[in-house]
């Protein structure tokens, strides 16, 4: 995979839509120096970065309109230090183990539309990176039950009604109103009692979030926390 990254970057070059340095739609060094989020949300809710810079809210525009599907594992590896930072200290605190990423899903039709789900592929990109950290500590001879971090659940959070985009409603009550009955569970198995970690790529109100979150529970789910890339 690397081998062919190389190759297409040599026939379709990429430059940084910050620096417009080559080599990266959105270089380690640029995406390193961007805004941490600021903006209050949910205490269950963990953005990374502050949506109002320009070359974040450039990156995930190219990551879900413009099929930029690499730009998944550049944020993927920011959000991944991150997350196991989270789960060391609620795995603790509150017995938040084995938890299952769950992207939140797109409609058949917007699916259709785009060819793929952006948070489906962070997801994928996370755990990707888990599994190479593991295969890294067996290496070194560390227990696998140490780096068994978590898993990817698919088909269990469905979209199930076609709703208008959350950030063209301005009132909260419509927020509210446009995503009720919008989300179902698939197999509501497999998550009874278990760990929920919600992946989006940005959160507005955290309606969406929100919405999910309570299907999730009225299904069985124990607790559920999500992680965005920007607010």
């Amino acid at each position: 995979m690397e081998i062919l990254n190389t190759i297409l970057n040599i026939v379709f070059p990429v430059n940084c839509v910050s620096c417009d340095k080559r080599g990266s739609d959105l270089c380690t060094k640029c995406l390193s120096e961007s805004p941490t989020a600021e903006r209050e949300s949910a205490n269950w809710i963990f953005p990374f970065f502050d949506y109002r810079h320009i070359p974040i809210k450039k990156s995930i525009w190219l990551l879900k309109y413009k099929g930029k599907k690499r730009l998944a594992s550049i944020f993927a590896e920011v959000m991944y230090g991150r997350i196991i930072e989270e789960l060391s200290d609620l795995s603790v605190l509150n017995n938040f183990r084995e938890p299952i990423l769950i992207p939140i899903p797109l409609s058949k039709k917007r699916y259709r539309e785009r060819g793929y789900n952006q948070a489906e592929l962070i997801c994928k990109e996370l755990i990707k990176i888990d599994k190479n950290n593991k295969a890294a500590h067996l290496r070194h001879g560390v227990d696998v039950q140490l780096v068994n971090n978590f898993i990817f659940k698919k088909n269990v959070l469905a979209k199930i009604k076609e709703t208008e985009h959350q950030a063209n409603i301005k009132e909260r009550h419509n927020r509210l109103k446009n995503l009720i009955d919008s989300f179902a569970i698939k197999n509501p198995e497999l998550i009874k009692n278990k760990n929920i970690i919600l992946i989006d790529d940005v959160t507005t109100t955290g309606t969406t979030l929100t919405e999910a979150k309570k299907i999730l529970k009225q299904n069985g789910a124990r607790k559920v926390i999500a992680f965005t890339i920007a607010h």
